[in-house]
C-alpha cells in the first residue's frame, strides 16, 4: 500500500513559500498568487515560476532560517508513524521545496519513505529566483504511478491526500482520494473529505489501510 500526500495546506499548515517570502517582505505578493493556484485560477507551473521570482537575492542563511520555521501540522506526526508501523509506503508529493519538508520531519522526529518536492538554486550565497525540480511542469499523479510502479503496486492499492488544485491528478488516479479541507474546485474529485489528522486517521482504519 502506498499513501501519498501533498505537503503545504495538508501535512503542514505552513506555506513555506510564504515563510520564505517573509524573509524579503513579499509574503502578501506570494499568498495572492498561491491563492489562486490554489483555486485554479492560475495554471500551476507559472504560478510557482512567479512566486520564486519574487525571491530573487534572499540570503540562502534567511531561506534556510525559513525553512527551519516549517512544521508539521498537530497530528500529522502520528498519522505518518502509524502508516510507518503498518508497513505501508509513505510519501510526500509537493511542489514545495525539499529542504522545507525535510526539515519539518526532522522536527517532528519521523520520517517517510519517499519525497518528491522542488528545489531553489542557490548562486553566490544567494536564491537566483529560478526553480527546479519534478513537480513544476510534471504533476503528482506521474509521482505517484512511477513511485506505485517501483513497489509493484496497482492503482487500487494508493491513497491521496491533498487540498488544492495540483492535488486534482494524484486525487483522479488514486484508488482512494482524500481531501483534507480542499479547495472548491478540488472537492468534487474527493472519494472523502476530512478537516482534522484525527479523522485522515479515522478514514485511514476504516479503509484497512491501518
Amino acid at each position: 500500500m502506498l499513501v501519498a500526500f501533498d505537503f503545504d495546506g495538508t501535512l503542514s499548515d505552513s506555506e513555506m513559500v510564504v515563510l520564505l517570502g517573509e524573509q524579503c517582505g513579499v509574503a502578501g505578493e506570494i499568498d495572492e498568487i498561491t491563492e489562486r493556484a490554489m483555486n485554479d485560477e492560475i495554471e500551476y507551473a507559472e504560478s510557482l515560476r512567479q512566486r520564486c521570482a519574487l525571491l530573487e537575492g534572499l540570503a540562502d542563511e534567511d531561506a534556510q532560517a525559513a525553512f527551519q520555521q516549517v512544521r508539521l501540522r498537530e497530528g500529522a506526526p502520528e498519522v505518518i508513524d502509524a502508516l510507518n508501523s503498518a508497513g505501508v509506503h509513505t510519501a510526500v508529493l509537493t511542489g514545495g521545496f525539499e529542504r522545507g519538508v525535510q526539515a519539518a520531519l526532522a522536527s517532528a522526529g519521523v520520517d517517510v519513505d519517499t519525497i518528491v518536492a522542488n528545489r531553489l538554486p542557490v548562486d553566490s550565497g544567494t536564491l537566483t529566483g529560478e526553480v527546479e525540480g519534478p513537480l513544476i511542469e510534471g504533476t503528482k499523479d506521474t509521482a505517484m504511478e512511477s513511485t506505485a510502479a517501483d513497489l509493484g503496486l496497482d492503482a487500487s492499492d494508493t491513497v491521496a491526500v491533498g487540498d488544492g488544485a495540483n492535488d486534482l491528478p494524484m486525487l483522479e488516479v488514486a484508488g482512494l482520494a482524500i481531501g483534507f479541507d480542499p479547495k472548491p474546485a478540488v472537492e468534487d474529485a474527493c472519494d472523502v473529505v476530512v478537516s482534522s489528522m484525527s479523522e485522515l486517521r479515522t478514514v485511514l482504519e476504516q479503509q484497512g489501510v491501518l
